[in-house]
């Protein structure tokens, strides 16, 4: 039964990004106001980014699902690039996102999604974007075990990325992503990045930590992340 309805939470999950992604890129920019999609369009934006993100991963699950009968080898790269995706990259981005939108929001929502948004992204698609990633995410958590590899160097990486997207769209075209990245002096910007960083680490010990209350050692795929590649 649980796998049942794990593999039609994967269909439903990635229909949902699919049609919202489908949704944002039928916006018709003109209406947005001045620069804000100016290099780049929207894959400068973390939020965006975190949507296409969580519809490669879900899409990979309905793959993962549809052949997990197949052959062994292809099973077990399914699986591994299916967990890797998950814990190092759609789970902790995907909280981050929620948690950082919200927080800056509640604070002053004009440094992050001011009114004159509201018109052109209505209310079902703000929270489509910055709320139901997060419940999407824990039934994720709730539905199926995954393996959590030690991947530092993908969490750096991922910081790195991050950092870099910002930083480049700055220096090519003189514009921060955010607005309010404009407001820190330099040793501020640089402590906010590093703020940053440190919570989307933190976010994946979180969700490391949730896996294995949920599901405890034994339920876990004993994949080893660096001998995978040994064995196909």
């Amino acid at each position: 039964m649980r796998a049942t309805l794990g593999k039609v939470f994967h269909v439903s999950a990635w229909s949902w990004y699919t049609f919202l992604i489908l949704s944002l890129m039928a916006k018709d920019a003109d209406e947005l106001p001045a620069g804000m999609f100016l290099y780049g369009g929207p894959w400068k934006y973390l939020t965006f980014l975190n949507l296409v993100l969580q519809m490669v991963f879900f899409g990979l699950a309905v793959l993962n699902d549809l052949l997990e009968m197949g052959g062994k080898s292809t099973a077990r790269l399914l699986l591994l690039s299916r967990d890797l995706l998950f814990s190092v990259f759609a789970f902790p981005v995907g909280v981050f996102v929620v948690l950082i939108f919200w927080v800056i929001f509640i604070y002053d929502r004009q440094l992050i999604f001011p009114a004159s948004l509201d018109d052109f992204f209505p209310s079902w698609m703000n929270h489509g974007m910055h709320t139901l990633v997060l419940p999407i995410l824990l039934g994720e958590l709730l539905l199926q075990p995954h393996t959590f590899p030690k991947t530092w160097m993908g969490l750096a990486a991922l910081g790195i990325f991050s950092l870099y997207r910002v930083i480049w769209v700055y220096l090519s075209v003189g514009i921060w992503v955010y607005p309010m990245l404009g407001l820190f002096s330099t040793p501020g910007l640089l402590g906010f990045f590093l703020l940053n960083m440190f919570l989307v680490i933190l976010l994946y010990h979180v969700g490391k930590v949730l896996d294995r209350h949920l599901w405890g050692e034994l339920f876990i795929p004993k994949i080893k992340f660096s001998t995978l590649s040994t064995s196909l």
